[in-house]
């Protein structure tokens, strides 16, 4: 069984930094894209970041020089470090694995339960 979880949500002052953890779980032969997207209310889940490989990655126009997406292969993790956040990165904040799994019953695309991110003062 492959379980996705996401960490380090919360709330965050205009300007502040918050860095998020997604670490998938199981029997787990490779972690193909990663990517983290978001969902603020009432508005359609947008993707925000994907990285393929180790330096393949995507970002949304208005995070670009603010979001960093990296991974970690032996921990199964994958980060999105958040700096200078705005009220607007308010959402709740999704991973999104594509992995292949040693049982091929479990390989696939996987989603986090999702994880709280506020910015206000």
């Amino acid at each position: 069984q492959v379980q996705v979880v996401e960490s380090g949500g919360g709330l965050v002052q205009p300007g502040g930094s918050l860095t998020l953890s997604c670490a998938a779980s199981g029997r787990i032969s490779r972690l193909n894209v990663m990517a983290w997207y978001r969902q603020a209310p009432g508005k359609r889940r947008d993707l925000v970041a994907s990285i393929a490989g180790s330096s393949s990655t995507f970002y949304l126009d208005s995070v670009k020089g603010r979001f960093t997406i990296s991974r970690d292969n032996a921990k199964n993790t994958v980060y999105l470090h958040m700096n200078s956040l705005k009220p607007d990165d308010t959402a709740v904040y999704y991973c999104n694995a594509n992995l292949d799994s040693y049982d091929s019953d479990y390989s696939g695309i996987y989603w986090g339960q999702g994880t709280q991110v506020t910015v206000s003062s």
